[in-house]
């Protein structure tokens, strides 16, 4: 789950005048959103059942899932900025048969500065499988809700990121994240809105070496 807060940071906050990968008098400018970022972390966007149980043969899997169709959406209003993804859940079983019902756990996470979990939800998604079918799908939708002041920059390192940079400046060269202060300020109010399988550690093993 670890956030790639390189990938992620913006150099400068600015007004809305301003657009991603402007050129500007004093360096380029990207613009940073209070909004979480999503994403399904390695590993977790698959399952694999098996019968028996105990067993990792390929002759004993049961029930496969995987995570698709990932959507996202953000109301950036108010107090809190509210994340909603939707995603989809195919599974197929091993051999056609009688109905049958399947419930695959998922986690719902608001993870903070790429290692914290602010929040977490286990929820349950239900496949049902038609009388001689080998497929079965549904859709899922997660909400994370992230407190407005928690993703927001303090007001020093806004002006710290923001200060405009002129040739011949000593300061413009260096990097104002190679501030530790600064880096961790970022990272604080940078918000990953994650979303996966609720794995075993058998289940996570298998899904590392198959």
């Amino acid at each position: 789950m670890k956030l790639r807060i390189a990938a992620l940071v913006a150099l400068t906050l600015l007004s809305a005048c301003r657009t991603r990968g402007d050129i500007t008098e004093g360096g380029v400018y990207s613009v940073r959103s209070a909004c979480p970022i999503p994403g399904i972390p390695a590993g977790t966007g698959d399952v694999t059942m098996f019968n028996p149980p105990n067993s990792t043969d390929s002759r004993a899997i049961d029930v496969t899932a995987t995570i698709s169709n990932v959507r996202n959406t953000c109301q950036d209003v108010g107090n809190d900025v509210v994340s909603t993804i939707t995603f989809t859940i195919t599974a197929q079983r091993r051999a056609a048969g009688p109905a049958r019902q399947v419930i695959l756990p998922y986690f719902n996470v608001a993870l903070q500065g790429g290692g914290r979990v602010a929040a977490k939800r286990v929820g349950q998604a239900v496949l049902n499988f038609a009388p001689g079918t080998l497929q079965s799908w549904t859709r899922v939708q997660a909400h994370v809700r992230v407190n407005r002041a928690a993703a927001t920059l303090p007001e020093n390192v806004r002006r710290i990121l923001t200060r405009e940079r002129r040739a011949g400046d000593p300061q413009a060269a260096i990097d104002p994240m190679s501030d530790p202060a600064v880096r961790a300020a970022v990272a604080s109010s940078t918000f990953e809105h994650l979303v996966g399988f609720q794995l075993t550690q058998d289940q996570l093993r298998y899904n590392a070496t198959r």
